[in-house]
């Protein structure tokens, strides 16, 4: 299993990861190690069950839709963080105004069942139901909708 090598005493939280944070995106930088926030890569994995993700808003954001048996698996990577990441990860995701986060089960490479945190956004407009529904997200995929950082704006993104 490959979580027999981790420290669970020292990672206390396993987070599932879908959008920006991912190896190779944008944000990933959010997720790196730095001063007391902790987080190691565990595996790649899929949600158990299916949710409508979404690339939405002026800056092209990846959405996942809390509306459990629409859309696919999704394909993410999971991490183990200590609490101060997972306040970090809270406050980047604006948890619980914007996006909230819920335990999900996530299957990973090896085939074990893990239940980590999963940042949804629940309370959305029915219009971002009718967008095309991915099962893995990069910024640079064949729907040509870069992701703009929101921090070199002055707004909060909307969910439009």
């Amino acid at each position: 299993m490959i979580l027999s090598g981790l420290r669970r005493a020292a990672m206390t939280h396993w987070v599932f990861v879908y959008g920006t944070l991912k190896k190779g995106e944008p944000s990933h930088h959010v997720i790196t190690t730095k001063n007391n926030k902790v987080a190691k890569f565990v595996s790649n994995g899929r949600t158990v069950h299916q949710f409508p993700l979404v690339i939405a808003s002026s800056f092209n954001i990846p959405y996942l839709l809390y509306k459990p048996g629409t859309g696919h698996r999704i394909h993410g990577e999971v991490y183990s963080v200590n609490d101060d990441m997972l306040t970090a990860l809270d406050d980047l995701e604006n948890h619980p105004n914007y996006y909230v986060r819920q335990q999900e089960p996530v299957e990973i490479s090896d085939g074990s069942i893990l239940t980590p945190w999963v940042y949804f956004l629940i309370d959305f407009q029915e219009k971002l139901l009718q967008k095309p529904f991915l099962d893995n997200y990069s910024s640079s995929g064949s729907h040509g909708l870069v992701y703009v950082d929101s921090e070199d704006t002055d707004s909060f993104p909307g969910d439009g």
